[in-house]
């Protein structure tokens, strides 16, 4: 458990990104908690981030003056975006993720599906006929839907991807945290 310095609420680590300040005062994110210096955590979200900076907490808890960029929420939503898509694109490597209605019905049927994807850009019938039958045969599958077609097809190497899936387990798992985490920042 960590504090978010916008809210001041203690919150799992997995629902903060961790911040630390450079020598030369521009406030770096660390979105894999690993970067050397005291850091400053905050929840995953755009609202708190802009509340931190106006509000200068960054500023108080690092107890020095910072400097972050104006499009600084837009460059950590690509940074979070690319996370969790070079994961998924891992989980495809080691055989856990599948692309394409038939791959993702056969694995929903055999209830191994841990996270369920569908384009934010697809057919909504089609989304919810996919999670129905994933919840049927995967009980307590989550759905992702804040990755669109094209970011998707990036991961599995295709022009696009409408639907995909990654069987359970600790792939799963990961991959679902990354993807919260982005939910905070994406402007749906």
């Amino acid at each position: 458990m960590r504090r978010c310095v916008a809210s001041g609420e203690s919150l799992p680590v997995e629902r903060l990104i961790r911040f630390v300040v450079a020598p030369d005062g521009a406030l770096v994110p660390d979105l894999a908690a690993d970067l050397p210096g005291r850091g400053v955590w905050l929840a995953s979200n755009r609202k708190a981030l802009e509340k931190a900076l106006s509000v200068k907490a960054f500023a108080r808890a690092a107890r020095r003056q910072i400097t972050a960029p104006e499009d600084f929420a837009v460059r950590i939503e690509a940074l979070l975006a690319r996370r969790g898509l070079d994961m998924l694109g891992f989980a495809r490597k080691a055989g856990q993720a599948v692309c394409g209605r038939e791959k993702v019905d056969a694995l929903a049927r055999g209830g191994r599906i841990g996270v369920l994807l569908c384009a934010s850009d697809a057919a909504e019938d089609g989304k919810s006929k996919l999670q129905r039958l994933a919840q049927a045969a995967s009980p307590g599958a989550n759905m992702i839907d804040w990755f669109t077609s094209d970011e998707l097809g990036l991961a599995f190497g295709r022009e696009n991807v409408i639907h995909a899936a990654i069987a359970k387990g600790r792939m799963a798992d990961r991959f679902l945290i990354e993807a919260t985490r982005l939910a905070g920042f994406r402007a749906w």
